[in-house]
C-alpha cells in the first residue's frame, strides 16, 4: 500500500498528550482542504477515479466536481463531509487524515503492525505489574508465617 510521507504523524515513541486548544485553533477548513488536495496530488489515481471509487464505497454518487469544490480555497461554501472520510482514505490508500484529526486532539492512530506492537507492550506491562504484585504478596505471606 502506497503511503505519502506525512510530517503531521507522530513518531512511534512520542507520547501523545491531550491538547487544550486556544480559540480558533480548531478552525481546520483551510488546512483540511490543503491536506485533501495534497493527498489527491500524491495519488496515482485521477480525481475521476477517486470519485468513482468513493461512489462505489459509499453507494452515493460523488463526482470530480465535488472533489474539486472540497479542495478549492475559493469554494468556501463547500465542506468535505465527514461521512465520506473513510471512503476517501480507502480510495487514496492512506490514513493521513485520520492521523491528522487524531493529532489535533492529542491522540495517535496506530495501524497494522504499530497497533500490534502497542498491544504487545500493553500486555507486557500488565504481566510485569502482575509479577511485581505477586512477589509483594508472597513476601507479605512469608512475613505472616
Amino acid at each position: 500500500m502506497r503511503r505519502a510521507h506525512d510530517s503531521l504523524t507522530l513518531d512511534l515513541f512520542e507520547v501523545p498528550a491531550p491538547r487544550d486548544p486556544k480559540p480558533g485553533a480548531l478552525a481546520v477548513g483551510l488546512p483540511l482542504r490543503h491536506l485533501l488536495s495534497d493527498l489527491l496530488k500524491a495519488s496515482p489515481l485521477s480525481r475521476f477515479d477517486v470519485a468513482a471509487r468513493m461512489s462505489e464505497l459509499t453507494g452515493q454518487e460523488i463526482t470530480k466536481h465535488q472533489l474539486d469544490a472540497w479542495t478549492a480555497e475559493s469554494r468556501d461554501g463547500w465542506r468535505f463531509p465527514l461521512e465520506y472520510l473513510p471512503a476517501f482514505e480507502v480510495a487514496v490508500e492512506t490514513h493521513d487524515i485520520t492521523a491528522w484529526v487524531a493529532d489535533l486532539r492529542g491522540c495517535k492512530v496506530l495501524v497494522g503492525k504499530e497497533a500490534l506492537d502497542a498491544e504487545i507492550g500493553r500486555l507486557e506491562r500488565a504481566r510485569d505489574e502482575a509479577s511485581k504484585r505477586i512477589k509483594q504478596l508472597k513476601h507479605t505471606m512469608g512475613e505472616m508465617e
